[in-house]
């Protein structure tokens, strides 16, 4: 295994991950979150050059359950990710680069940290 600063990529492709697309803002919550919390359960995030949203790599199959208002579960159809330095996706960059995270999120744990994130979002907004 090598680390983010280097151009080698890790041992074996995320052949196994789906990515889970949130709003910046509630990703970046979720991301505090889940890191606060025990254990690993968070993985590789990317983000997008516009800074519009993250992308949470979680374990295949999460798709087809995927529920969480406002977010997405895109399915790699077995393709994997090549996982670099080097984003796997155009116009993105990684927040959580290989070699910093697990490859991928629990999408259990996901899923509460981003319900958390909402809740303190409205809370922060409903307060100004």
């Amino acid at each position: 295994m090598t680390t983010s600063r280097s151009d080698e990529p890790l041992d074996a492709p995320c052949t196994d991950c789906e990515v889970v697309t949130v709003p910046a803002r509630q990703g970046l919550e979720a991301v505090d979150i889940l890191r606060r919390g025990a254990g690993d359960a968070v993985g590789l995030v990317l983000h997008d050059d516009g800074g519009a949203t993250l992308g949470f790599l979680v374990p295949a199959g999460t798709a087809a359950a995927w529920d969480v208002p406002g977010s997405t579960c895109t399915e790699t159809d077995g393709h994997g990710l090549r996982l670099t330095p080097e984003p796997p996706v155009a116009g993105s960059g990684w927040l959580l680069p290989p070699g910093e995270a697990e490859p991928a999120t629990d999408p259990a744990a996901l899923r509460e940290a981003l319900g958390e994130a909402q809740r303190m979002i409205d809370a922060a907004d409903g307060c100004s």
